[in-house]
């Protein structure tokens, strides 16, 4: 069972990394993925992205550069 969580209220600034398809991204993007298949969003609490990178530790280190805590979506 899932349960929703409020990460608003969740006392630190947290942001969400995913897995994105490329195919799903608009062409502009796809055109600029330089053959990649997938590439990483971190999104906000509200679900705002906030930031698309080729490489999921590079997702990381980015919020944690910006004093976020990243948490990884499936």
């Amino acid at each position: 069972m899932n349960t929703p969580f409020d990460f608003k209220n969740f006392g630190a600034k947290v942001v969400y990394v995913k897995a994105v398809a490329v195919a799903d991204l608009p062409q502009e993007v796809q055109e600029s993925a330089d053959g990649l298949d997938q590439l990483y969003s971190v999104h906000d609490a509200d679900g705002q992205q906030l930031a698309l990178v080729a490489d999921r530790k590079l997702a990381f280190v980015l919020a944690r550069q910006h004093d976020m805590t990243p948490m990884t979506v499936h």
